[in-house]
């Protein structure tokens, strides 16, 4: 099982989760990050974690699920692999950072470039509102789903 754990406030991480879901078929589950627990969790052979930038890091949904998992995974998921997708207003490096910095503890092995999808939104009204996201960037995600499914059947990772 692929585990695609998901946060969205506005409705781009939640495409962007259905888009690699999508690609990755009948093996991928989605789990809102509320619902990821560490026994679920601990069932995936690999992970792709999606959620917005908000104030240059990663949601905080998102951080609850890892601070939830962290411990109860530590030593237990060592070497498996693991893709990353995030919406940003700009540039989605806060985010990105911060998510590999929590995995290396977990010694989990990125197998994909992470995906970050810039929408642009930069004011207050902007940022609030609910996002579309591009069918180019949603094939990204699909794309992204279908390679990591893919090697994860195929055994390459």
């Amino acid at each position: 099982m692929l585990a695609i754990i998901w946060h969205s406030r506005t409705g781009a991480s939640r495409a962007m989760a259905a888009a690699v879901a999508q690609g990755a078929g009948q093996d991928a589950v989605l789990l809102a990050a509320a619902e990821a627990m560490p026994a679920i969790l601990l069932g995936a052979r690999g992970y792709v974690f999606v959620c917005p930038e908000n104030l240059g890091s990663m949601s905080g949904q998102m951080k609850e699920m890892f601070d939830r998992c962290y411990y109860p995974l530590l030593g237990r998921i060592e070497g498996r692999p693991y893709a990353t997708a995030i919406s940003a207003g700009s540039d989605g490096a806060g985010a990105q950072a911060q998510m590999d910095r929590i995995v290396t503890g977990w010694r989990l092995k990125r197998v994909a470039e992470p995906l970050i999808v810039n929408l642009g939104a930069q004011t207050p009204e902007q940022i609030r509102a609910e996002k579309s996201v591009s069918e180019a960037d949603l094939g990204r995600c699909r794309d992204l789903g279908s390679a990591f499914a893919e090697g994860l059947g195929l055994g390459i990772f």
